[in-house]
């Protein structure tokens, strides 16, 4: 992690590699005023801006070689339009400028942002936390990808409270966490594996870590979760940590994760170029274990319990199939239709089982439609819930954290009777139209009545072709921030 802190010297006295100075459009048209800001080298951004060198366009980086003074090297960072100006766009701009200062040879930086931001301490500390991930464990350390390794390891801000920065450093490195199990491939990561690194890290940051194995999942009629299982030479786990605060706890939280760790599609067999990255259909699960780990760094007042539903899903000789008929935790039957909706037979069992743990409420994270991701591509997750209040917290945490939500609906009565199964209580897989609402409403059927819930549709949105913004490359964990800011506000 790198190392955060506040300025203690005048911006003059610094003596770094790189001074990152981050500035709007309207700050370039009037150089005398907040460009200032970069002394004592405010006449040399005068030059820039006047020779259109550097407007403050969004996303634009201008890298200056100093030849003299106790800085190296002077960054200015375009925010764009001052009156566009959000957490998010700020968020990205400076983590984008200091992935590629790390990447540039420079060890050290100090920071000078826009401060008016909402949380502008805790952003810029997020931006220090996420600036530097990269998922490189099986390549040689020799080599380089990307513009360079990166070696940013100090940064100073600006007048920074440090409570608030630390705050943001949580955050991102609860995400980090969550991106390096995400982009573990499926010969290293299982459902045993993951159930072994959950018992590690519960003891490691102070939660309690059950697990159930094929023997326990029988015993408790988790018979959706074992039938997705049980094509795997790897069986399923069910796999319950929880934290609780010191103090009494105000409200119960359960967060409950798809964690497929393979997703072959079963005996309806994915085409090959579907089968990439399916090593990241864990994500969900991932994302809990991120949560977990960042309620118990901020010691949250709230009981928050992590319940995570991991199983391959491969073609093997004992793999359920189409037409089979199982029997969920909560009595419902299941007539399968296609054995790659997997996801939501697994989440049946697990949002049974939240439920029985009577908590304030229940959010599920999964990878869980190709719908979804067509519907709202690939910077976008889905949001299905009926409960209005729940709805208004998350959608105003994902706007506070800079990960776009956008909400789905769930009540469709067509859709809904899709569902039924002439042969069952329910099928698992309907129409191709309407595929994420038709999840959504077929996850319902296994959340008790009266607990408020929200389902997160995260496929599209999980995993990054490039680097980009606050993303890196390959699994982004994306929601843990915003699931962590929900929780900070129920305080």
């Amino acid at each position: 992690m790198i190392d955060v802190s506040a300025l203690k010297d005048s911006i003059k006295d610094w003596k770094g590699d790189a001074l990152l100075a981050a500035l709007y459009e309207e700050d370039c048209k009037k150089v005398e005023g907040k460009c200032s800001a970069a002394q004592p080298y405010e006449e040399l951004v005068k030059v820039m801006v006047e020779r259109k060198d550097f407007e403050g366009k969004k996303g634009s980086t201008v890298k200056i070689p100093l030849l003299e003074g106790n800085v190296k090297n002077l960054y200015l960072v375009g925010l764009g339009k001052a009156e566009e100006r959000t957490s998010a766009a700020l968020r990205d701009a400076l983590t984008g400028a200091l992935r590629k200062i790390g990447r540039e040879r420079n060890e050290s930086a100090l920071i000078l942002a826009d401060k008016s931001a909402p949380e502008s301490d805790v952003i810029l500390g997020e931006a220090a936390g996420l600036c530097g991930y990269s998922f490189e464990k099986y390549k040689k350390k020799d080599e380089e990808d990307g513009g360079g390794k990166f070696v940013l390891k100090k940064i100073f801000i600006d007048g920074a409270d440090g409570k608030q920065t630390k705050r943001g450093q949580i955050f991102a490195d609860a995400q980090c966490f969550a991106r390096d199990l995400a982009n573990e491939p499926g010969n290293v990561v299982n459902p045993e594996t993951l159930a072994q690194t959950a018992d590690r890290f519960a003891k490691e940051f102070g939660l309690t870590c059950e697990v159930w194995d094929e023997k326990k999942l029988k015993l408790e009629k988790m018979e959706a979760l074992l039938a997705v299982g049980q094509g795997s030479e790897n069986p399923p786990r069910l796999i319950h940590l929880t934290y609780v605060p010191e103090g009494k706890a105000g409200k119960k939280v359960v967060f409950v994760g798809k964690g497929i760790t393979f997703d072959s599609g079963g005996l309806d067999l994915k085409p090959s170029d579907f089968m990439k990255t399916m090593k990241g259909d864990k994500s969900g699960a991932c994302n809990v274990l991120g949560i977990l780990k960042g309620a118990a760094a901020l010691k949250l007042e709230t009981e928050v319990h992590g319940i995570l539903a991991a199983a391959e899903n491969m073609p093997g000789g004992r793999a359920f199939r189409p037409d089979d008929i199982i029997r969920a935790r909560n009595g419902k039957t299941i007539e399968i239709d296609n054995t790659d909706a997997e996801g939501r037979l697994v989440l049946a069992d697990a949002l049974s089982f939240a439920s029985e743990l009577k908590p304030d409420g229940i959010i599920d994270m999964a990878t869980l439609t190709g719908a979804c991701a067509v519907a709202l591509g690939s910077w976008t997750a889905g949001l299905f819930t009926m409960d209005e209040k729940l709805c208004e917290s998350l959608l105003a945490s994902a706007r506070q954290r800079g990960e776009r939500l956008w909400r789905l609906p769930m009540d469709d009565e067509k859709i809904g009777e899709t569902l039924k199964s002439k042969f069952a209580d329910l099928v698992n897989a309907g129409d191709r139209y309407g595929g994420a609402t038709f999840a959504a409403m077929f996850l319902n059927e296994f959340v008790e009545k009266g607990i408020p819930w929200a389902h997160l549709d995260i496929a599209g949105a999980d995993f990054m072709k490039e680097d980009s913004g606050v993303y890196a490359r390959g699994a982004s964990a994306w929601g843990v921030r915003t699931c962590l800011d929900y929780l900070l506000k129920l305080q």
